[in-house]
C-alpha cells in the first residue's frame, strides 16, 4: 500500500487506523521487523512521507510492471526538459494500489522514454498532481534536474496555479482570502479537513466571476498546495464544488465529474530561466453543467 497524503504520521498510528490489524498484532510485526517501508524494516515511530511504500505481512501486494499505454494525451507544450499536459476528467495521475492502468503515467510512458525518476518508480515525471475528477494543466519533468527545479519552485511558491470552479450557493463578496490550515480528517483518514491538529498552512485566493441563482463561478489562485486544498476550503466556507464526490454534500448533476479546472499554470523554465505561462479552456463536461445553471434549469 502507498502512503499518499502530505501530513507526516507515525506508521503505527496510520496502520491502526487504516488496516484491519489489531494493535497487538502490529506490535509483534514491528518487533519482528516484518513491516517494511520502501523495502526496509522500520520502527513503529517511523514518520511516513508522501509516496512511501508500506509492505505488510500476509497481504504483501505484488506490484505490476508499469505499462506504456496510448492514451492520446493532450500535450500543450513539450521540449527536452518539461511537458505541460491538459489532463481530462476521470484520469488518475499516477498508479496506486487498485489502479495501475490508464493513468496519466501510463500515457506519459507511451509518449516519451525520457521522464524524471526523482518521484520513484511509479511516478516517473510527476512533479505535482491534481485529483482524478479535476481537469486541467499539469507540469511534467523529463529529467531529474528539471524535476528538482520545478519541485523547488512549488516549495518556494513561485509557480502560478489558477483554477476555475463552479460552487454551490451565491457568494456575496467579490473577493476573499481563505487562510485555514488543512490536515487529516479525524473521523475519516481518507479525507482532509480544516483543523489546527497536525495541519499545514493553506491559503487560497478567491475571485467571483459570475453569480447564478444557485451557484457561483469563481477563480481560485493557490498560494499553497495542500491535498484537496480547494475542495476543502470551499466546503469550509459552505460553498462546496459542484459535483465534488467527497466534499460536495449536495446532489450530483449527471456523471460528468466535479466542476474544478486547472486553467492556468506558470513556472520558470528549469534550463533557460524563461517565464512560462499556459492556459486551458474549460472542458465540455464543465461547460455542460455551467450551461444548466445559466439557464436556471437546476
Amino acid at each position: 500500500m502507498m502512503y499518499e497524503v502530505d501530513e507526516p504520521i507515525r506508521i503505527d498510528i496510520y496502520l491502526k487506523e487504516s488496516t484491519e490489524y489489531t494493535r497487538s498484532k502490529l506490535e509483534n510485526y514491528f518487533k519482528e521487523n516484518k513491516i517494511l517501508v520502501n523495502g526496509e524494516p522500520v520502527k513503529k515511530s517511523y514518520l511516513l512521507k508522501r509516496g512511501d511504500w508500506i509492505t505488510l505481512p500476509l497481504i504483501e501486494e505484488k506490484l505490476p510492471s508499469l505499462e506504456a499505454i496510448n492514451l492520446d494525451l493532450d500535450i500543450v507544450y513539450e521540449d527536452e526538459d518539461v511537458m505541460v499536459v491538459n489532463k481530462p476528467n476521470k484520469m488518475v495521475v499516477h498508479p496506486a494500489p487498485g489502479n495501475y492502468t490508464n493513468t496519466l503515467v501510463n500515457g506519459l510512458l507511451y509518449h516519451s522514454k525520457n521522464l524524471s525518476q526523482v518521484g520513484g518508480e511509479f511516478r516517473p515525471g510527476i512533479v505535482h498532481r491534481i485529483d482524478a475528477d479535476t481537469t486541467g494543466l499539469l507540469m511534467v519533468a523529463k529529467n531529474d534536474k528539471a524535476h528538482l527545479s520545478l519541485a523547488k519552485q512549488l516549495e518556494e511558491k513561485t509557480t502560478k496555479r489558477k483554477y476555475i470552479a463552479l460552487v454551490w450557493g451565491t457568494i456575496k463578496e467579490d473577493t476573499a482570502l481563505i487562510d485555514a490550515p488543512i490536515g487529516r480528517d479525524k473521523q475519516d483518514r481518507k479525507k482532509m479537513a480544516v483543523t489546527e491538529i497536525h495541519s499545514k498552512k493553506a491559503v487560497t485566493h478567491l475571485k467571483v466571476l459570475k453569480r447564478f441563482k444557485k451557484a457561483t463561478l469563481v477563480e481560485l489562485v493557490l498560494e499553497t498546495g495542500r491535498t484537496h486544498q480547494i475542495r476543502v476550503h470551499m466546503d469550509f466556507i459552505h460553498h462546496p464544488v459542484v459535483n465534488d464526490p467527497i466534499y460536495g454534500r449536495r446532489k450530483t448533476i449527471d456523471d460528468t465529474g466535479q466542476c474544478l479546472h486547472a486553467k492556468e499554470l506558470g513556472f520558470t523554465h528549469p534550463r533557460t530561466g524563461k517565464p512560462m505561462l499556459f492556459t486551458s479552456e474549460l472542458p465540455a463536461c464543465f461547460l455542460h453543467i455551467l450551461e444548466k445553471f445559466e439557464k436556471e434549469e437546476l
